[in-house]
């Protein structure tokens, strides 16, 4: 805004009150910690102490940092002076606060400012997890409900008529699980009262995170804000909020102009102080450009395209192909918008494109149609004729090829009891290229595993010999990526990653297969009775690039019950179960169910027990579980990253704490229902 008539006549420092919170550590698990948080209230809290002249007893500052001793309060005397006033970020410091000290001060300006992990509830509103969240109870501040709160008559009618909230917070989906319990949180509040204005500033969009620079220990929105503010005094400040949103909008544009943060969060402005929002069209400088819609052409041959037509195994990546073709942000949450190609089209569409106005639908249906050559030659055919025609109508780029689908090698050993109960078992082994061939076999004569093991080294060796150009025994295996092993259900929990596999040219020198290769199990003579449901819910995982909030799922003891093959089989989420069970007996239930509900991906500890942390924070890439960050897709590659941590194998602190907590004991079920080996029984 130009003016700042809409500023009370004597706001001032002296009238300006504030509360500042910063949160690094949580009660709740060390995978969510964060480095930064703390430096940024403090640093926040610095510009209102120092340029801003706000009195520091003004200032309500919150920390929960991960090394408190480490704070540096000598940057001014107003920092050094909240040095010994501030409290954790506890919900019942939040609350106190928020609630009961700043109402009763006499102010004309409220600020907040919060730094930390931030979660959107079904309701849309976002909750601030506090420094004491619990998995039980995960304590928070719900900002939106306090907001609403702050604008009622409990705060005296003349008090507080401007109130700005800054948040450097991601504004992700809370999980629907259990043990992120949120709860039900609302402050209530009395009458509006007219006139109070409220300004709203986040550091990403809803679905999306916020960017942490954890090397410098700072927030990117917080250092863009410090930079927008710079030396101006608070009624300054207050006045040019508006300006300083639009400037920490053209820095990050300018990012991706120049290539270099296209995969850095969007920024959203909520309203101005007139309760307008002011970066939408006719404004000039706020983005550079926007991105083209689809015509009502476009949207009435799709609707013909796409109809009757699933989601198809590739729609995840092609969703994500399109944010990069477009240069900009692909959405953090895991998984697709929608249940319907329309659907995810539809979100496509309405979202803000890259440079050069490209819709973003145009490069989803491009790697659709790209994918489906092989399978579908006349709806690729269609699918390329749309991207033309709606290029050329439309005036758009070019666009690059998609990348063709990952190749892999896969090494198939197949097990099945002797039907006469004989003594060992019935064995094949094929190799899975572009196409599959058998290279082993048993003939009808069962054989002792030790004899299946000492097969399947040989096979390796040959394989890697011939695909990998070298026979070399230290570099024999790189040809195949994955070993699966399809087992009756009796040896569902043997330990095949265990099998020592001659390694290098000293005499006796083995690894782990399971350090050396993905290693996973089938059980495909379990799936008989639930295969409609294991197809449903493999096709659903696929088709969301294996990430998604309801993809996954953990069970402990106390839900297993008989009833619960019938209720993981009741949809198709969930895709992947993680086993926190304490004894072999409820491990075995557990999988029974599993196999019953027809959930394809499992993963638990042979005979029960469960870890430090649980699974969840195990298999989690960098160690934090957050909704859909777990790529059951790549739980392959990941269980074998953790098997090697255990084994010492990457050394580091990481792999001492996987070791501690008994990580390299691990069970993948891996049951594809699109790569079975349909060929004639062993018997």
């Amino acid at each position: 805004m130009s003016r700042a008539d809409f500023l009370p006549p004597n706001l001032g420092p002296g009238r300006t009150f504030a509360l500042v919170a910063g949160v690094e550590k949580y009660d709740i698990s060390h995978g969510w910690d964060l480095n930064g948080p703390a430096r940024d209230a403090m640093r926040f809290a610095q510009w209102l102490t120092g340029p801003g002249e706000v009195p520091p007893e003004h200032v309500r500052l919150l920390l929960s940092p991960l090394e408190p001793l480490a704070l540096d309060w000598s940057a001014s005397p107003g920092l050094a002076a909240l040095q010994e006033t501030y409290r954790p970020a506890t919900e019942a410091n939040v609350k106190s606060v928020l609630f009961d000290e700043l109402p009763k001060c006499d102010g004309d300006l409220l600020w907040i400012f919060w730094a930390g992990h931030g979660f959107l509830d079904r309701s849309r509103e976002l909750m601030l997890p506090c420094a004491d969240a619990l998995p039980g109870q995960i304590r928070h501040l719900n900002l939106d409900s306090a907001l609403r709160w702050w604008r009622t008559d409990l705060v005296a009618h003349r008090r507080f008529p401007l109130q700005a909230s800054l948040v450097d917070a991601c504004r992700v989906d809370a999980p629907r699980d259990t043990r992120w319990n949120f709860g039900s949180t609302d402050y209530g509040g009395g009458a509006t009262v007219p006139g109070r204005r409220q300004f709203r500033l986040y550091a990403s969009r809803e679905g999306e995170a916020a960017q942490n620079d954890s090397e410098r220990s700072a927030g990117r929105f917080t250092e863009a804000l410090l930079g927008a503010l710079g030396r101006a005094s608070v009624r300054e400040g207050v006045a040019g909020l508006a300006g300083a949103a639009l400037s920490i909008h053209r820095d990050f544009e300018e990012l991706r102009e120049r290539g270099e943060g296209w995969q850095l969060p969007q920024f959203v402005v909520d309203r101005d102080w007139d309760a307008c929002s002011f970066l939408d069209e006719g404004l000039p400088g706020a983005f550079p450009s926007r991105a083209a819609r689809l015509d009502q052409r476009a949207w009435d041959e799709l609707g013909d395209l796409f109809e009757g037509r699933d989601l198809p195994r590739c729609a995840y990546e092609a969703y994500a192909w399109a944010f990069k073709v477009a240069g900009c942000t692909t959405p953090v949450r895991g998984g697709l918008p929608g249940d319907t190609l329309l659907e995810v089209v539809q979100d496509l569409d309405e979202r803000q494109g890259g440079r050069g106005g490209l819709p973003l639908a145009v490069p989803f249906v491009r790697f659709l149609g790209a994918r489906a050559g092989a399978s579908d030659a006349a709806w690729a055919a269609r699918l390329g004729g749309w991207v033309y025609a709606t290029r050329e109508r439309l005036v758009l780029p070019a666009l690059p090829p998609p990348p063709a689908a990952p190749l892999s090698t896969v090494m198939h050993v197949r097990l099945e009891t002797p039907p006469g109960g004989e003594d060992g078992f019935l064995a094949r082994m094929w190799l899975r290229r572009e196409v599959t061939e058998q290279i082993w076999e048993s003939q009808a004569e069962p054989v002792p595993l030790d004899a299946v093991r000492e097969e399947l080294v040989r096979q390796l060796a040959r394989v890697g010999g011939v695909l990998g150009g070298d026979g070399d025994a230290g570099r024999s295996y790189d040809a195949v990526q994955r070993i699966e092993f399809h087992v009756p259900y009796e040896l569902l929990e043997s330990d095949f990653d265990r099998w020592p596999v001659p390694r290098g040219r000293a005499p006796g020198r083995t690894r782990a297969l399971g350090l050396l290769y993905q290693v996973v199990v089938r059980c495909p003579q379990e799936r008989e009775d639930s295969v409609a449901e294991w197809r449903t819910k493999w096709r659903w995982l696929r088709a969301q690039g294996g990430r998604h909030a309801a993809a996954v799922r953990v069970v402990a003891d106390a839900e297993v019950t008989d009833a619960l093959g019938m209720e993981l089989g009741a949809g198709a989420a969930p895709a992947c179960v993680l086993a926190h069970t304490s004894t072999a007996a409820r491990t075995g239930a557990l999988v029974e169910a599993v196999l019953e509900g027809g959930v394809p991906v499992a993963v638990w500890r042979p005979g029960g027990g469960a870890a430090a942390g649980g699974l969840a924070e195990l298999l989690a890439p960098d160690g934090r579980p957050q909704p859909g960050a777990l790529d059951v897709l790549a739980l392959p590659a990941r269980v074998r990253e953790v098997r090697r941590a255990a084994a010492g194998v990457t050394g580091g602190v990481e792999g001492n704490r996987q070791q501690a907590a008994g990580a390299d004991r691990l069970v993948l079920l891996w049951d594809d229902p699109d790569d079975k080996l349909t060929l004639r029984s062993l018997a």
